[in-house]
């Protein structure tokens, strides 16, 4: 594993979600893996559990971290080619990329889609011209199309939890107050239609008309507008907002109820319920469920840390050759 941006990083599956459940077992079997080695964690936007399972996964593998606040403590970024910088960017990525990478040994990067320019944000620009600068492997901590080491996550909590060889596992769009990238939800799909061709899932989205995501990331998925139908037989049920792709970045009203609750949880197989966090409670997904014996929310969340740290293990073997 040279750079972690997409499922297609990822060798096989099956190990690699087998090697993560196997540091659960024992988190410090690596723990000399990272010594004299540093990973710089590049934020341009917020973060809570990715920054800190991040940190903590690179402590478990003995690194030291680095963390960046680049929309607080660094420079506004140039990022395009062939201008006078005379306006408000004052570092060019060129340089900020190149200077990172020789104080750090792996990168992790940061930041969020504009929601305005649909070709701006899927060309993924911003993490291209990193790659290509800093010299060094990098590591998507989410990006404006994907939130990898999310997905991993999402995959190993599935395999740890489920009850049946291939569980049926559901994406339910859920209402939002605002206009939500569709990084996770394409990153959670991507992952799962992965899955899907190795046999370990069984994968079904359901959202309303106008949500279609860019089939980019849905080859193979069952696609439904039917919430209630699609919950039959759920054994995991994964909750998550996003806007339109087709539309970009647009909210089309929802007349029918697609927040999550006990009455629909009643229609899946005892289903477990996920979300990515933070969530709005009983708008996304109710108190009920995520106060409830089915919400896997917080275990999943830690499971983060695992994601984490079997990514940054395969980087840093691959390092040592």
């Amino acid at each position: 594993m040279k750079n972690f941006f997409s499922v297609a990083d990822a060798e096989n599956l099956e190990t690699l979600v087998q090697d993560a459940l196997a540091l659960k077992a024992n988190p410090y079997a690596h723990e000399t893996l990272g010594k004299h080695r540093t990973l710089g964690l590049v934020f341009l936007n917020p973060s809570l559990r990715t920054r800190l399972s991040t940190q903590k996964a690179a402590t478990n593998l003995g690194m030291t971290v680095m963390v960046m606040n680049m929309d607080k403590d660094g420079w506004a970024l140039e990022t395009q080619d062939g201008v006078v910088m005379n306006g408000t960017t004052v570092e060019h990525i060129r340089e900020a990329a190149a200077v990172m990478g020789e104080y750090c040994d792996i990168l992790g990067l940061r930041s969020f889609p504009s929601l305005k320019d649909k070709e701006a944000d899927y060309t993924e620009d911003l993490f291209k011209k990193f790659v290509k600068y800093c010299g060094v492997p990098v590591v998507s901590l989410e990006s404006a199309t994907r939130h990898p080491l999310q997905s991993l996550t999402d995959l190993i909590t599935i395999t740890e939890y489920k009850k049946v060889a291939k569980p049926k596992v559901v994406l339910a769009w859920a209402p939002h107050v605002k206009a939500l990238p569709q990084a996770v939800p394409n990153s959670f799909s991507e992952w799962m239609c992965a899955a899907q061709k190795d046999g370990m899932v069984d994968f079904t989205i359901a959202h309303p008309e106008g949500y279609e995501l860019s089939t980019e990331f849905t080859d193979g998925a069952t696609i439904s507008h039917d919430l209630e139908g699609s919950l039959a037989d759920a054994d995991f049920v994964y909750v998550k907002n996003w806007s339109s792709f087709n539309d970009y970045g647009k909210v089309y009203p929802v007349e029918e109820n697609w927040m999550m609750d006990n009455q629909k949880l009643a229609l899946t197989n005892d289903a477990k319920v996920m979300h990515c966090l933070p969530v709005r409670r009983d708008l996304e997904l109710s108190s009920q469920i995520l106060d409830g014996p089915n919400s896997l929310v917080i275990k999943e969340a830690s499971n983060r840390v695992l994601a984490a740290q079997v990514v940054l293990k395969n980087i840093l073997e691959k390092l040592e050759k």
